[in-house]
């Protein structure tokens, strides 16, 4: 592994399998922009969360709060909220809704310069309103959040 590291433009792999260039030490994940009018609050700050617990937690990268001085920099926008209903009863009330929410994101390598990764992500999650009421929202947005994180996860530390 010491070898590999060494050659210019390999990747080191950690035990959660994700691989991060080898010229990358540092990261720095500002807090997301949420362009949406949710009723949910802390949308932004929850994915920040998110995103860097994965990358700090499961990659050699360190976090540091200095975007320009950064090696790498994530960037995420939320763009789209929705909270529609998917199940009806018989007397026309909503009984399953959907939250969807799409961020957009731009992950850059700013040792080279270069994007790594720039594509927006979608995540959804199904409440009862009935039921669950704005707590179930709540709830049902977090879950579509983390499905968002993972993606992003996913596909930023697989590329290589």
């Amino acid at each position: 592994m010491a070898f590999a590291a060494s050659l210019p433009g390999c990747t080191v792999y950690s035990f959660s399998g994700a691989s991060i260039p080898s010229n990358l030490e540092t990261i720095s994940v500002p807090i997301a922009q949420n362009n949406t009018s949710s009723p949910v609050n802390r949308l932004g700050a929850d994915l920040t969360d998110l995103l860097t617990d994965r990358f700090v937690d499961r990659t050699r990268l360190s976090l540091t709060t200095d975007d320009a001085g950064a090696d790498a920099l994530l960037r995420a926008r939320i763009q789209r909220y929705t909270n529609e209903p998917t199940g009806v009863s018989g007397d026309e009330r909503a009984t399953t809704n959907q939250v969807t929410i799409r961020v957009q994101v731009r992950y850059v390598d700013q040792t080279k310069g270069e994007d790594l990764l720039n594509q927006t992500f979608s995540g959804a999650a199904n409440y009862n309103p009935v039921e669950a009421g704005l707590d179930g929202e709540r709830q049902a947005a977090q879950s579509a959040l983390e499905n968002v994180a993972d993606d992003i996860f996913s596909t930023a530390t697989s590329n290589w």
